[in-house]
């Protein structure tokens, strides 16, 4: 079952929330730390946990029970991350359209005894990249990596009226999926998935890594450098660091460029949307996400 995507404002007087974050590996997170700085900004009581499957030892089959024992202990929602995201939608009440056409939720909300599935992925990168970037989404780009990040990115690139989306991944069969996948809510000839990276890029506008290509331990481009011509915009979703060597090759060849980071703090500005019914204030959300990166 899927819903248009709204923003609950039941319990508008409410100041107490807990919530959480499901996920494997996820001791490093920055957003129980964005979640509970807002809440306190924003006059509530907000108590955000994590719940690491590495550390507690549970799986994708025992997620029934997560979803229990969480909706008995009073949570009123919970963000989930890899590897969940899609073995966690068979399990809830209902699904947003966006969450339903990614196959993919990152927000649940618990409701009347019910659990709602969202997902702020996608907006959060869309969010982000307007706020830098207002009028570049118009045009053709090319995506690196097809993976959950892809998937919300090429959702957000289409949904803001990008002219076409190219689609590049190692695993081929994994691109095509993504294209697929988008091409059902998008048309067909909005999006391809392609092996030839030049040719796409020499045809577009922009492009966007969403690889974990230039993170911390995993460092390089996720396309050869002399592929990044000047007059492209460039998007990195990796935030460990800020400034990857793809950020730093794109400004220092005088692209117009939106480092990562803001798809996680926007992100969690749609997630707070959700939970609490207020709307946060997003730019001390950002001021805050940078304070906590240095």
């Amino acid at each position: 079952m899927s819903t248009r995507n709204t923003v609950s404002t039941s319990n508008p007087d409410r100041t107490s929330f807990l919530l959480g974050l499901v996920g494997a590996g996820i001791g490093g997170s920055l957003t129980p730390a964005m979640q509970e700085r807002e809440g306190l900004e924003s006059g509530f009581n907000l108590t955000y946990r994590l719940i690491d499957a590495e550390k507690i030892g549970f799986g994708a089959a025992d997620l029934p029970e997560i979803l229990s024992w969480a909706q008995r202990l009073g949570f009123d929602g919970l963000n989930i991350t890899h590897p969940f995201k899609q073995h966690i939608l068979p399990l809830l009440d209902e699904l947003s359209d966006d969450a339903h056409d990614l196959g993919a939720v990152n927000t649940v909300v618990f409701r009347d005894g019910k659990a709602l599935g969202r997902n702020t992925d996608w907006s959060g990168w869309g969010r982000a990249f307007r706020r830098r970037l207002p009028n570049a989404v118009t045009d053709r780009a090319v995506l690196v990596g097809a993976g959950g990040a892809g998937a919300a990115v090429g959702y957000a690139l289409l949904d803001h009226g990008a002219a076409h989306v190219s689609i590049i991944d190692t695993d081929t069969q994994k691109a095509q999926e993504c294209a697929t996948r988008l091409a059902k809510r998008f048309g067909d000839d909005r999006v391809c998935a392609t092996g030839d990276l030049a040719g796409a890029l020499g045809d577009a506008q922009g492009l966007v890594n969403a690889t974990p290509i230039g993170m911390t331990g995993h460092t390089g481009l996720p396309v050869p450098a002399d592929l990044v011509r000047d007059d492209l915009w460039v998007s990195d979703v990796v935030y460990f660091p800020l400034e990857t060597e793809l950020v730093r090759l794109a400004r220092s060849r005088g692209c117009r460029v939106v480092p990562g980071g803001g798809m996680a703090v926007f992100q969690a500005v749609g997630a707070f949307e959700y939970f609490t019914g207020r709307t946060p204030d997003a730019e001390r959300m950002v001021r805050h996400f940078e304070e906590l990166s240095r």
